[in-house]
């Protein structure tokens, strides 16, 4: 853990995205009290000074993997995270599962990567012309398996091998996820709130994962650290010189 203190502007940027309101105090993990600044009208406030601490550590973190050259997976199949990481996953040209989980990504991985090839070949025969000899109901099918396919699969189809580390939103509800990911030996980076352990994955970020306006800043902040790092890495190979 950085032990930098952590300074009153980045503190009041944090508090300022929501990202102190945890859960009720019913609902708080026990392995999450550590992180709690106090409980206030029964609501679990958290204590910004460690969030920001995290949050420092894991931008540090994928920031490294970045210039390695290596791969992080996105995942964040809640509503409220879905849209926002899909959209900035693609600016980054990264790899990023919004729709479900898919079972098998990380411990057979093969399998899944059929599918992913399946759906490459169905849209390029679309591309060169293939379907016109088919009637209209047999066109309106594949376009639905192509639809279907394209949900669930098109996140991942720039994956060619496993992730080297995933970022997860809602370690609660990524919990499959998270399980493939110790099982494959990948690390996780995540969003933790108050009802959750924060020990099941190596880099949490104690947060209110609940708000729109939170989740989708700390989103902006693992994604473009990581894609800032990595275009920046891959710039010097990029030149062409006089």
């Amino acid at each position: 853990m950085d032990k930098a203190i952590p300074s009153v502007s980045e503190i009041k940027r944090l508090f300022q995205a929501g990202l102190h309101l945890g859960h009720k105090k019913n609902r708080l993990h026990p392995k999450a009290k550590q992180f709690v600044y106090r409980v206030e009208s029964g609501v679990s406030i958290i204590d910004l000074t460690q969030t920001a601490k995290q949050l420092t550590e894991a931008k540090r973190f994928v920031s490294t993997l970045a210039k390695e050259g290596k791969t992080l997976l996105t995942v964040a199949t809640k509503k409220v995270a879905s849209l926002h990481a899909a959209e900035l996953s693609k600016k980054y040209s990264l790899p990023y599962v919004t729709a479900k989980w898919l079972p098998g990504l990380l411990t057979n991985f093969d399998t899944v990567i059929k599918n992913v090839k399946r759906l490459e070949n169905l849209k390029k025969e679309k591309e060169e012309h293939s379907w016109e000899k088919l009637t209209k109901h047999e066109k309106g099918q594949i376009s639905k398996r192509i639809a279907r396919l394209e949900k669930f699969y098109g996140g991942v189809s720039s994956l060619t091998r496993k992730p080297d580390v995933l970022f997860v939103v809602d370690i609660r509800k990524e919990r499959n996820a998270i399980f493939e990911a110790r099982k494959a030996g990948i690390p996780v980076c995540g969003v933790s709130d108050t009802n959750a352990d924060p020990e099941v994955i190596e880099y949490p970020i104690v947060a209110n994962d609940d708000s729109p306006q939170a989740v989708e800043f700390l989103i902006s902040e693992i994604i473009e650290a990581y894609g800032k790092a990595h275009r920046k890495s891959e710039t010097p190979k990029n030149e062409v010189k006089g």
